[in-house]
C-alpha cells in the first residue's frame, strides 16, 4: 500500500472517530460536510461547545441550539437573518494565495449572532465585563480575553514586531471594540462583542467606500495588504475581510471555526 493511501485511511479513521465524539453519527440528517464543519466549531470554543445531539448544538451548560440553514431567497436576506449552519457553509480559504474573491464569495460574514451573544455578551456591558487592554504597538486596543481573543492578538502582535517592513499596515488601529452594528444593516458587527481589530485605514479598502451597493455585481477588488500579514492573523484562527467580494481589507475577526489550522501551519 502507498503512503498517501495510508494517510488517507489514517485521517477517514480519525474523523469518524470524531464525528462519533461528538454525537454527529453516521443516523444524522446532517450533509457530510456540515458534519466537518460542525465538528470545526465544537473544536474552536471548547470551553463552551459540548458536541451535537440530533439537530441541536450542544453547550457544556446543557442549553441546546437550534442547527439551521436560512430559507431567505436572496443574499441579503440569508446575511440578514442565518442559521448556524448558514454560518459555517462557505469554506474559507486560509493560508492560501491571495485572490480577487468571486461574486457574493464572503465566507465568513453570515454570522449567527445567538452564538456570539452566548459566548462574549448579550449587551455592551456584558461583553465590557471581559475585556482586556493589548498593546497594539504604543497603542492600548481593548479586545475581549473570552476564547483567548486577547492572548491571541496579543501573540500577533509579537509576531509581526519581528517584520518590520509590515508594521506600517497594522498601526495605528481603527478600532476593536465597539458595540454597534454593520452600516446600513440590522447585523452586529464583530466589534460588538471584542472579537475584531481594523488597521490602518490609509493603506485599506472598503467596498462601501467605494460606493457600492450590498449583492451588486461587478464590485471591483481593492487591496494592498501584503498576503504575509494576512497568514500571520489566520495562523492565529483570524479571518480577513479582504477575501470578501465584499472587501474589507483593514478588518480582521477571531473566527477558528473557519481557519483551517492544518493548512497554515505549513507555511
Amino acid at each position: 500500500m502507498g503512503r498517501d493511501f495510508l494517510d488517507q485511511r489514517l485521517n477517514a479513521v480519525k474523523l469518524t472517530a470524531l464525528l462519533a465524539l461528538f454525537g454527529l453519527g453516521a443516523t444524522s440528517a446532517l450533509t457530510g460536510p456540515q458534519k466537518q464543519q460542525l465538528v470545526r466549531l465544537v473544536q474552536a470554543y471548547p470551553a463552551f461547545l459540548a458536541g451535537v445531539r440530533g439537530d441541536q448544538l450542544l453547550w457544556r451548560d446543557g442549553t441546546l441550539m437550534p442547527m439551521t440553514a436560512s430559507g431567505a431567497a436572496s443574499y441579503v436576506a440569508r446575511l440578514n437573518q442565518p442559521g448556524l449552519l448558514d454560518q459555517l457553509a462557505t469554506p474559507y480559504p486560509a493560508c492560501q494565495p491571495l485572490a480577487v474573491p468571486a461574486y457574493d464569495f464572503d465566507p465568513g460574514r453570515a454570522r449567527f449572532e445567538p452564538l456570539f451573544k452566548k459566548m462574549y455578551g448579550e449587551s455592551a456591558a456584558g461583553v465590557r465585563q471581559n475585556l482586556e487592554a493589548v498593546n497594539w504597538f504604543g497603542q492600548t486596543v481593548q479586545v475581549t480575553r473570552v476564547n483567548g481573543v486577547a492572548a491571541s492578538l496579543q501573540a500577533i502582535a509579537r509576531e509581526l514586531a519581528t517584520q518590520p517592513k509590515l508594521l506600517p499596515y497594522v498601526r495605528p488601529s481603527a478600532g476593536t471594540f465597539l458595540w454597534r452594528t454593520v452600516a446600513g444593516t440590522p447585523r452586529l458587527s464583530v466589534h460588538s462583542f471584542g472579537a475584531a481589530i481594523d488597521l490602518n485605514i490609509k493603506l485599506s479598502a472598503y467596498w462601501q467606500w467605494d460606493g457600492y451597493a450590498e449583492g451588486q455585481r461587478g464590485i471591483r477588488y481593492r487591496n494592498q495588504i501584503p498576503a504575509a500579514l494576512v497568514n500571520i492573523f489566520e495562523r492565529h484562527g483570524w479571518i480577513w475581510g479582504g477575501r470578501w467580494y465584499h472587501y474589507d481589507t483593514m478588518h480582521f475577526e477571531y473566527r477558528p471555526e473557519l481557519t483551517n489550522q492544518t493548512a497554515c501551519m505549513k507555511k
